[in-house]
């Protein structure tokens, strides 16, 4: 089944942005990127501006992991405001209203999509656990390669070691490009379904905190 989705991206990426859309349809990309900050201490207030004005009529979000796609992307100066801003605080806020779930704006799924130069980055083989003799693929989620939001509601279950978690014991799904343009609709079908999951009820974002400006 198919299903709207939005795409969060940075603009270094939006060669792969517009290979998903040529290979999805226009009829399935919905939405556009924030493109202005909105300026309110209301974080509900924001959510819900971004799921009406931004993302409107998609249920699962599509985000680009490329080289600058991480919370360490760091700061960039502004010589109007004379200050130095997040250069995530668009993508922060997109992944967020993704994973807010308030009043007529249910939470979307959230599929993180690596770009091919970010594989061995994120990707590190796989080892034999001495618990279980299962054999365990090594990821990457952290500040080096993904924003919080992400990495934060990837492994959910608190007793994951070393990525040693099961599917459902994650909210985010993650796919390489290659895979996901094989058969896309079955990765997107994939975080659709996991509103519906329990671990839908571990998803948090309220208590992730951003400098989002300095």
């Amino acid at each position: 089944m198919s299903h709207n989705c939005f795409i969060s991206f940075k603009k270094e990426d939006d060669y792969y942005r517009r290979q998903i859309v040529d290979k999805l349809g226009d009829s399935l990309i919905k939405g556009k990127s924030l493109d202005k900050w909105i300026d309110s201490q209301d974080i509900d207030y924001i959510m819900q501006v971004i799921r009406s004005e931004y993302m409107n009529n998609t249920s699962v979000t599509l985000y680009l992991i490329g080289e600058h796609s991480s919370e360490d992307e760091g700061f960039e100066y502004d010589y109007n405001d004379h200050c130095e801003y997040n250069k995530q605080n668009f993508i922060i806020r997109e992944l967020k209203a993704t994973l807010y779930d308030g009043e007529g704006n249910r939470r979307s799924g959230l599929l993180g999509i690596v770009l091919p130069e970010m594989y061995s980055k994120v990707y590190g083989g796989s080892y034999t656990c001495p618990d279980c003799g299962c054999t365990v693929g090594v990821v990457k989620m952290d500040d080096t390669t993904v924003i919080k939001e992400f990495s934060e509601n990837f492994y959910l279950n608190p007793d994951c070691k070393n990525g040693h978690c099961t599917e459902d014991e994650r909210y985010c799904v993650l796919v390489k490009y290659d895979d996901f343009m094989e058969n896309p609709n079955y990765y997107i079908d994939k975080a659709y379904d996991k509103r519906d999951e329990d671990i839908n009820g571990n998803v948090h974002w309220r208590d992730i905190d951003h400098v989002y400006k300095k």
